[in-house]
């Protein structure tokens, strides 16, 4: 197969298959492990990590002794997942799957779990009844979403001025960092729903070294970036650096920002 037929004509598949998600990723692996502490995971349950990248969340439940099915449609993503579960002697099954539509069985799993992942998919509502459908009654679906006041959202803002306008109604993904907006997506699935409101703090030697390394590694702005003529390149880039310098705060030359975001727990109603 040549170059040209193996790269993916997707759009949403393209973008998240650009870039080294894997170097990206990883350093938000601490709020996949506090995840698992909310869920309270227990040796044996089984787990199903959904958008789940490079293996974050996968990761930290199979650390927990949990029989755990990791999935992404990026299957590139999941290469990279298998290997760090290989370094460290990890079972997990890797499985390439699109989160709209799960390839399981009704109440197949005790718990779901999505960091930073599921919120991405398109159609959020197809989504969320897919993570509802897979989990059983009373079992567990644990989200971790940017909230849409967060440093990240107004990075995507700052992005979204240089794409061509969401088609009318769609929303964000950063909407499911909205507490009414989570209770109207999964509505009568909610048995018991915990929140709590957490910062993840993004660190890097300097804020234009930072933005630098979003442009070449976090796929969906590296392919706006390939996507946009010379001078437009120039004008988000120092569009990116303003946002990150306004709220950093680390008082020196070093880069220290804090993104909220929503630790979610939803307890399946049981009918």
């Amino acid at each position: 197969m040549n170059d040209v037929a193996a790269r993916p004509t997707n759009p949403h598949l393209l973008a998240w298959s650009a870039g080294n998600y894997l170097t990206v990723g990883s350093g938000l692996q601490l709020m996949s492990e506090l995840l698992a502490e909310a869920l309270d995971l227990r040796p044996g349950q089984r787990v199903l990590d959904v958008a789940g990248g490079t293996g974050n969340a996968a990761l930290a439940a199979a650390r927990r002794w949990c029989q755990v099915t990791g999935t992404d449609f990026v299957a590139a993503m999941l290469e990279d997942a298998r290997r760090r579960a290989d370094a460290e002697g990890l079972t997990i099954e890797f499985e390439t799957a699109d989160a709209q539509s799960l390839p399981y069985a009704d109440a197949s799993f005790d718990v779901v779990m999505s960091a930073i992942g599921a919120m991405f998919a398109p159609n959020h509502a197809q989504t969320a009844a897919e993570l509802v459908r897979v989990c059983k009654p009373g079992g567990k679906i644990g989200l971790t979403c940017w909230t849409p006041t967060s440093s990240v959202a107004r990075m995507s803002a700052a992005l979204g001025k240089y794409l061509p306008a969401a088609p009318a109604g769609m929303k964000p993904p950063v909407a499911w960092g909205d507490e009414g907006y989570l209770r109207e997506l999964f509505g009568k699935a909610i048995g018991t729903l915990h929140i709590s409101h957490r910062k993840h703090l993004f660190k890097h030697p300097s804020p234009a070294g930072y933005v630098d390394y979003v442009k070449r590694n976090y796929g969906p702005t590296a392919l706006i970036f390939k996507m946009l003529p010379a001078e437009a390149q120039a004008n988000l880039t120092q569009d990116l650096i303003d946002q990150v310098v306004a709220s950093n705060l680390s008082g020196d030359a070093s880069l220290l920002v804090p993104a909220d975001y929503l630790e979610v727990v939803i307890t399946k109603a049981a009918r």
